[in-house]
């Protein structure tokens, strides 16, 4: 899913990682409308009223479990595998890191295109719905509703 990180001047995280997206095309299957996270980062940018208090931002999202960190790092692999034009290393540590994290949709849903698979076809709605199926766990914040 696309995922949105707001990040001050001063480097900090102000809202960290949340479902967001720009326009309402996905919202009907996701259920994010693009409203109110684009009323909530004007009224941020234009005049500084923050979602969250930096210690709330802070205790917003927990932490990766240790499989989550190496699933991250295998996909990491994978992708620089790939960019190498190395496709059978590039498998193994994407199938790797979806067999780590396999509620991980960020990264098993990534992964499809560069394994040659359609992120938007029936693998993709099998996901989904396995995902769904799951509770939609999602490692950040959930879409805003108001």
């Amino acid at each position: 899913m696309p995922t949105v990180i707001w990040i001050d001047e001063e480097d900090r995280i102000v809202r960290p990682n949340s479902v967001a997206f720009s326009t309402d095309m996905f919202a009907e299957f996701t259920g994010a409308y693009a409203g109110p996270h684009l009323h909530a980062l004007r009224a941020w940018v234009r005049d500084g009223v923050a979602t969250l208090s930096a210690d709330d931002a802070r205790l917003a999202v927990p932490d990766l479990s240790d499989d989550e960190v190496r699933a991250r790092l295998h996909f990491r692999i994978a992708t620089e595998a790939r960019r190498h034009r190395d496709d059978d290393v590039a498998r193994r540590h994407f199938v790797r890191a979806g067999e780590l994290a396999p509620t991980d949709f960020t990264i098993r849903r990534a992964a499809m295109p560069l394994m040659g698979g359609d992120p938007f076809g029936q693998e993709f709605m099998e996901l989904y719905q396995e995902w769904e199926q799951l509770g939609s766990p999602f490692h950040g914040l959930q879409p805003m509703t108001d």
